[in-house]
C-alpha cells in the first residue's frame, strides 16, 4: 500500500513538474514574439533610423534566424509535453487502478483497517472496522485524528473493557455487543499508521472454557486429596463458612454430613461438636506458627487439632487421631518406670554418663552413695558430682570408655562417713547408629566385704605359714602347742569359710533377684514391642515412621542388653537345667542358617552352610543358644568375607564349628574372650551396643551340658569356634504324640483370635498388632472374664493366644484346657511365658500346645500363626 502511495505521487510530480515547463517555454516564446514583431515595426516605420538595405536584409536574416530556433525549441517542447501527457495519464490510470486494487484488498480483509497519515488523519478505513461504530450512531470520517476516533470509541460506549498487558501484543478492547478485538499497529515509512483490529472472540471464549474446566478439575482433584486424607481437613472461607471438607473431618468432630454445607457458620454449628474449632486469630499478634490442642472425646478417642491462617483471611484446620500414639506414650513411660523400680533395687550403683560428662541417669543406690544432700545428679557434671581428687583418678578410665573400649577396674574411695570402700568399676562404651560413643555405662560394685575376706584369708594363710614353721623347728617338745594351733588354724578356717559362704550367698542373692524379676522386667518390655509392631503397620508420613523405627531399634537394644543380663542371671543363680536329649541335628542347622544367612546379606557377607543328618545327645535349646553366639559374633566381627557353619565326625563325637574371615584374635586374648564384660576390640559393624557377655554365656552353657569349648584364631585371617557334642542314637519305640487341629483359613484375614493375659498393655498391644493383620480379635484377663464376653462351647475361635501365668494364682494351660473341655474340637493354642525352665517347656510340650517366650517376636508369632492356620 506504502508503494502504491509513492507512485501515485511520484507521477503526480513528474506531470506538474511537466507542465510548469511548457508554461516556461510559451512565456518565454510570446516574449521573443513581441521582441520580434517590435523589431520589425520599427525597421518598417522609422525613416530616420532606416538601415542600407544591405544591413536592414542582414539583420533580417538574423531575426529570422533566431525565430526559426525559437520555434523549433518550442515545437520540441510541445512534443515532449505530449509525450509527458500520455505518461501522465497512463501513470494516473495504472495509480488509480492500484488504489481501486488497494480497497479490494483492504475490504478483503476479515480485521478491521484504519491508515492514519503522518499527521495522524485519518486516510482510509474498511467496512469492517465502520461495521463496528453502526451500533452507536456514529461516522468516523476521514481526516479524523486518532485521538479524535480514541475519544469517540469511549464516549460512545463502543469499549466496555480494556486489557493491556505485556504478553499481549497490543491492546485487547470488549465491545458493547461482547465481541472480543485485539489491536495490533504498525508505523508506515513516511510515518503514518496503519492499525487493524483482529476478532478473537473465540479464542477468547475457548481460553475462559479452558480455564473454567482446568478449574473444575482442580477442584475435583483437590477434594479426592482431601478425602483420601488419615486426617480430617475443614478448609474456612473468610466469612466463617467452610469450603472444603472430609469424611475423616466428620467422623472426628461428630457432625453429620446433613449438618454441614458451604453456607453454615461452622463456629455456630461446632458449638456443640465433640471437639472445637481452633482460628488462627487466638495466636499472639505476628506469630506464624500453627495453633494446636490436644482433645480427648468421651469415647476415649485423643485428637491432635492445628489451624493454619490462609493468605485471603480464611483457616485450615486438620484433626489427627493419636489415641494409638498417646497410649504407646504411655505404655513407654509404664516401661521406663519399671526400668527405673528394677535398677533401683539392684544392689549396685548405676548410671549413664553422656559424651559431655554429664549425668543422664542414675539409680537411687547411686543417688545416695554420691549425693551428698543434693536433690538430684541429673544432668550434673562428673566434676561437680565427684570430689577433685577421685575425679583426676577415674579420668584415664573415662577417657578409654569414650574411646570406645570397655573397662573393669577396682578404686578405693570413702563413703560420707569416712570409711574406706574397695569398689569394683565397669565402664562400656554406647554407640550410636553411626558407630560414635555417645556416653557409657557405669556399673560399681561395693567388693569391701570380698576384698577383706580375701585379705584376712591371705593373712590367715601368711599366718599358719608362719606358724608352722615356727612350731616345725620345735616340733619335739611343743607337741601340745602344735594341737593347740592346729585348733585355732581350724577354727580360722572355719570362720574363713563361713565369710566366703556369706559372700557367696549375697552374690548368690544378687543374681537370683535380678533372675526372678525378668518376667515383670519382660511385660511391659513385651507391649511395648507389640504396640511398636503395631505401628510398623501403619503409615504416619516420614518423619513418624523414622520415630517408630528409632523407638523399635531402641527397644531391640534395651531387649537384648537387659535378656543378656538375665541369662547371666540365671546362669550364676543355677536356675537353666539341661534337658538332655537325642535328636537329628539336620532341623537345628538348617534353621540356623536360614535364620543367619538373611543376617549375613544385609551385612553384605556369604555365609555357606555344610548339612549333617548326625544325632547327638544334648539340650538343643541350649546347643543352638552356643551356636547362635558364635554366629552372631562372626557376623559382627566380620568386616568383609564368608562364614561357614559345619560340622564334622570324630569317632563318638561331633565337632560343631563356625568358621570366619574376621580381623582374627591375638593370642594371649583366647582365654580372656570367655570372661564377663571383656571385648578384645570394637566391632566390624557400627551401632554395636553389646556387652561383652555373649562367650560368657557360651562358658556357662558349655559347662552346665559338659561340652568342651574350644577356639583358633590367626590375625589377619580369621577364626574359627568349635563346641565338641557327643553322639547319641534315636529310641526307636518313642512315639509322639501329634495333635490335629481343624483346619482353617488358608490366610489370616478374618482369622478368630482369643487373647487371654492379666496385662491391659499386652491385651491392647496384641489386639492392636492382630488386628493390622486382619485378624478378628478377642482380649480377656481370666476365663471368667471370656465367660461374659462370648459363649466359650459353641463360639467360633481359631486360635488362643494365652499367658502362662495368670492373676489369682490362675494359669493359662488351666484355663484353655478348661475352654477346650467344653468344646466338641480341640483349639490350638499358643503359650506365652517368660518362663524358661524345662519343666514347663516339656509341660507344654506334652500338652499339644506351642510355646513362645517373652518378649514376643511379632515375626515369629505371626509365622507361628500362619504355621496354625495352615
Amino acid at each position: 500500500m506504502a508503494s502504491l502511495k509513492s507512485l501515485r505521487d511520484s507521477t503526480e510530480g513528474s506531470a506538474l513538474a511537466y507542465q510548469q515547463r511548457i508554461a516556461q517555454l510559451e512565456a518565454e516564446n510570446e516574449r521573443l514574439r513581441k521582441i520580434r514583431d517590435a523589431l520589425i515595426q520599427r525597421v518598417e516605420s522609422g525613416v530616420d533610423h532606416k538601415p542600407d538595405p544591405y544591413a536592414a536584409f542582414e539583420h533580417s536574416v538574423i531575426l529570422a534566424e533566431q525565430v526559426r530556433e525559437r520555434t523549433d525549441a518550442l515545437n520540441q517542447a510541445m512534443d515532449e509535453l505530449k509525450v509527458s501527457n500520455k505518461a501522465l495519464n497512463r501513470t494516473r490510470d495504472e495509480a488509480e487502478t492500484a488504489r481501486q486494487r488497494l480497497e479490494d484488498a483492504i475490504e478483503s480483509i476479515a480485521d478491521g483497517f484504519v491508515l492514519f497519515d503522518q499527521d495522524q488523519r485519518l486516510v482510509l478505513s474498511n467496512s469492517r472496522f465502520n461495521s463496528y461504530w453502526r451500533m452507536t450512531g456514529e461516522d468516523i470520517q476521514p481526516g479524523e485524528s486518532v485521538d479524535e476516533v480514541r475519544a469517540k470509541a469511549v464516549t460512545t460506549g463502543l469499549i466496555v473493557e480494556e486489557y493491556n498487558g505485556s504478553a499481549a501484543e497490543g491492546g485487547v478492547f470488549q465491545l458493547s455487543n461482547g465481541r472480543w478485538v485485539q489491536m495490533t499497529e504498525r508505523t508506515t515509512r513516511e510515518g503514518g499508521l496503519v492499525v487493524l483490529y483482529s476478532d478473537i472472540t473465540d479464542v477468547k471464549n475457548s481460553e475462559t472454557a479452558r480455564r473454567e474446566k482446568a478449574l473444575a478439575d482442580k477442584s475435583r482433584l483437590l477434594q479426592a486429596t482431601v478425602d483420601n486424607l488419615s486426617q480430617g481437613v475443614v478448609l474456612v472461607n473468610p466469612d466463617g463458612r467452610p469450603e472444603i471438607w472430609n469424611d475423616r473431618f466428620l467422623n472426628l468432630t461428630g457432625l453429620a454430613s446433613d449438618q454441614i454445607t458451604t453456607d453454615c457458620n461452622l463456629k455456630a454449628l461446632m458449638a456443640g461438636a465433640a471437639v472445637p474449632l481452633l482460628h488462627p486469630g487466638s495466636a499472639r499478634r505476628g506469630s506464624s506458627q500453627y495453633l494446636e490442642q490436644v482433645h480427648r472425646r468421651i469415647d476415649g478417642t485423643v485428637v491432635e487439632v492445628k489451624t493454619h491462617p490462609m493468605p485471603d483471611g480464611g483457616f485450615v484446620n486438620t484433626y489427627t487421631d493419636i489415641t494409638e500414639r498417646y497410649q504407646y506414650a504411655e505404655t513407654l513411660e509404664e516401661s521406663e518406670r519399671w526400668i527405673r523400680v528394677v535398677t533401683d533395687h539392684v544392689p549396685a550403683l548405676i548410671a549413664y554418663v553422656g559424651a559431655d560428662l554429664t549425668v543422664q541417669f542414675c539409680n537411687k543406690v547411686y543417688e545416695a552413695w554420691y549425693g551428698r544432700g543434693r536433690s538430684s545428679l541429673l544432668d550434673m557434671p562428673l566434676d561437680q558430682v565427684h570430689e577433685p581428687e577421685l575425679y583426676h583418678r577415674l579420668m584415664p578410665q573415662v577417657r578409654q570408655a569414650l574411646a570406645g573400649e570397655s573397662v573393669t577396674f577396682e578404686l578405693e574411695e570413702d563413703d560420707v562417713r569416712g570409711s574406706r570402700h574397695y569398689m569394683l568399676r565397669s565402664y562400656v562404651p554406647n554407640r550410636d547408629v553411626r558407630g560414635d560413643v555417645v556416653g557409657f555405662f557405669v556399673m560399681i560394685r561395693d567388693i569391701t566385704d570380698r576384698r577383706r575376706t580375701a585379705m584376712a584369708l591371705e593373712q590367715a594363710y601368711d599366718n599358719l605359714e608362719r606358724r608352722v614353721k615356727e612350731r616345725t623347728s620345735a616340733l619335739t617338745g611343743l607337741n601340745n602347742q602344735l594341737r593347740q594351733e592346729i585348733n585355732e588354724r581350724a577354727a580360722v578356717e572355719a570362720r574363713l569359710r563361713d565369710a566366703k559362704l556369706e559372700a557367696e550367698r549375697a552374690n548368690l542373692s544378687k543374681t537370683k533377684f535380678l533372675a526372678a524379676v525378668s518376667h515383670d522386667l519382660l511385660q511391659p518390655l513385651n507391649a511395648a514391642r507389640l504396640f511398636t509392631s503395631a505401628l510398623q503397620e501403619h503409615a504416619f508420613g516420614p518423619k513418624a515412621e523414622n520415630l517408630v523405627r528409632s523407638v523399635s531399634t531402641s527397644l531391640d537394644d534395651v531387649e537384648n542388653l537387659l535378656g543378656t543380663l538375665v541369662d547371666i542371671s540365671k546362669l550364676d543363680a543355677g536356675v537353666i537345667k539341661a534337658d538332655v536329649t537325642a535328636f537329628d541335628l539336620r532341623d537345628l542347622l538348617n534353621n540356623l542358617a536360614r535364620e543367619f544367612r538373611q543376617m549375613a546379606d544385609a551385612e553384605g557377607l556369604s555365609l555357606d552352610f555344610v548339612p549333617s543328618s548326625a544325632v547327638v545327645r544334648t539340650d538343643s535349646q541350649l546347643l543352638a543358644r552356643i551356636l547362635r553366639n558364635f554366629l552372631t559374633n562372626a557376623i559382627r566381627y566380620t568386616g568383609s568375607g564368608r562364614i561357614l557353619l559345619g560340622c564334622r565326625r570324630q569317632r563318638d563325637h561331633v565337632l560343631l564349628q563356625v568358621w570366619d574371615t574376621g580381623p582374627g584374635i591375638p593370642e594371649d586374648k583366647l582365654t580372656e574372650i570367655f570372661q564377663e564384660f571383656k571385648r578384645v576390640q570394637s566391632a566390624a559393624r557400627s551401632g554395636d551396643k553389646g556387652l561383652g557377655l555373649g562367650l560368657a554365656i557360651v562358658d556357662k552353657i558349655a559347662r552346665i551340658l559338659g561340652h568342651e569349648i574350644t577356639v583358633d584364631s590367626i590375625e589377619g585371617r580369621g577364626s574359627v569356634f568349635s563346641v565338641r557334642v557327643p553322639l547319641g542314637r534315636l529310641d526307636s519305640n518313642a512315639t509322639k504324640e501329634e495333635t490335629v487341629f481343624p483346619m482353617p483359613a488358608q490366610d489370616m484375614d478374618g482369622a478368630r483370635i482369643w487373647v487371654i493375659d492379666n496385662d491391659l498393655a499386652i491385651c491392647q498391644g496384641m489386639q492392636t498388632l492382630l488386628q493390622g493383620w486382619g485378624c478378628d480379635v478377642l482380649t480377656a484377663v481370666s476365663l471368667a472374664d471370656l465367660d461374659a464376653q462370648v459363649q466359650v462351647a459353641t463360639d467360633r475361635v481359631d486360635v488362643i493366644l494365652a499367658d502362662y501365668h495368670l492373676d489369682n494364682d490362675e494359669i493359662g494351660v488351666d484355663v484353655v484346657a478348661a475352654i477346650n473341655a467344653r468344646r466338641q474340637e480341640r483349639v490350638p493354642v499358643i503359650m506365652i511365658t517368660a518362663n524358661y525352665t524345662n519343666e514347663l517347656k516339656q509341660d507344654i510340650r506334652d500338652r499339644g500346645y506351642l510355646l513362645m517366650n517373652k518378649p514376643v517376636k511379632p515375626l515369629k508369632l505371626r509365622a507361628a500363626l500362619n504355621h496354625i492356620l495352615q
